[in-house]
């Protein structure tokens, strides 16, 4: 997880941008967000915390079987493998499972480095990513152990849209040239670039209202937020209501289709279980620092019970869900019994 925000709107910063079209709207709306349109689909964050590759890849797998939408990779080098070497694996060793950051941390590799990864694995999973991109959070004083600066929260959402520019025009064939206030490229382009047309699709994590969700609006095919304060602080169906109200009109602002935003809604760790006394062992067994870093996000129930929770925030505006940690019995009935039940917005019941 990569979030946070709410601070005053931020501009690019001055930035210059030649040869790309980095700096315009998103045209249309992208093939995968379309795709499943009016239903509601789900992913996996997460896993076995395990050095054993055979073990992390079948989760994956099972996860791909049971028809979830992505497997999501988030981007904390101190906690867990690298994620985009995991993604990199991952793109050569399934099939059929979209993959996704969730979200890399513009202030952990530069934007030619991003944009040259995104590439390769969008490229080697024949066309399968997402590219979640957030400003950064310092849970557990992860910046400062890992010795980059914490810029305050302005600028680094300077730095985020400035990425968002260079990595677009850099998968252009065009050289960009660009001149930005943190970030600065001459004539660089990566070919080859990524496999999918037009474009890989970008998630831009958390909920800020007047600054990260004009992000959205501008520049992604996808929002992300959730029910903690690392993830937007979207505690209930109300703030999930003014956060899409609050999209929609950045949205008209820009002259850009409310539809062509997929907006997703991170819970987590997810337990689910057929009796209520297995779902309080369950959660029994999750550690006191993981429930006190979560908080509200941590979900627990049964298939009728997580049906009507998951059911709340769809009817608020949600359309997409990654679910933290799930064990494989929790994404079977997630799959089985609770992801058939919810209805999407609008559609009659």
């Amino acid at each position: 997880m990569q979030h946070g925000d709410n601070a005053q709107p931020a501009a690019p910063g001055g930035a210059r941008a030649v040869g790309t079209t980095a700096r315009e709207l998103p045209g249309g709306v992208h093939p995968w967000v379309a795709e499943h349109r009016g239903s509601v689909r789900f992913g996996v964050l997460g896993g076995p915390r395990t050095a054993a590759w055979t073990e992390f890849l079948d989760y994956v797998q099972a996860a791909a079987g049971l028809g979830f939408d992505a497997y999501w990779m988030s981007d904390h080098p101190l906690w867990i493998t690298d994620c985009w070497a995991t993604l990199a694996a991952l793109a050569v060793s399934t099939k059929t499972i979209r993959l996704g950051s969730l979200v890399s941390c513009v202030d952990f590799r530069s934007p030619v480095e991003l944009a040259r990864v995104a590439a390769d694995v969008d490229r080697w999973s024949a066309g399968r990513l997402v590219l979640g991109i957030g400003i950064g959070d310092n849970i557990n004083d992860e910046y400062r152990r890992m010795g980059v600066a914490l810029l305050p929260t302005r600028e680094r959402q300077v730095r985020l849209e400035e990425t968002i520019q260079i990595v677009r025009g850099l998968w252009q064939p065009t050289p960009l040239t660009f001149a930005g206030r943190h970030f600065r490229v001459a004539d660089a382009n990566v070919p080859p670039g990524p496999a999918q047309q037009p474009r890989v699709p970008i998630l831009i994590a958390c909920g800020g209202e007047r600054v990260t969700l004009r992000q959205v609006a501008q520049y992604a095919d996808m929002s992300n937020f959730g029910p903690s304060r690392w993830t937007g602080s979207a505690f209930d169906a109300e703030d999930v209501r003014r956060k899409c109200a609050a999209l929609h009109g950045h949205c008209e602002a820009l002259g850009r289709s409310y539809d062509a935003i997929l907006r997703s809604c991170f819970t987590g760790p997810v337990v689910c279980a057929e009796t209520a006394a297995d779902v309080r062992d369950q959660l029994d067994a999750i550690p006191q620092a993981t429930k006190d870093l979560v908080g509200p996000s941590l979900v627990g129930g049964t298939p009728r019970e997580l049906i009507v929770y998951y059911q709340t925030f769809v009817d608020a505006g949600m359309q997409y869900f990654v679910a933290m940690n799930p064990s494989l019995e929790t994404m079977r009935l997630l799959a089985e019994r609770v992801i058939p039940e919810l209805v999407p917005s609008g559609r009659p019941t």
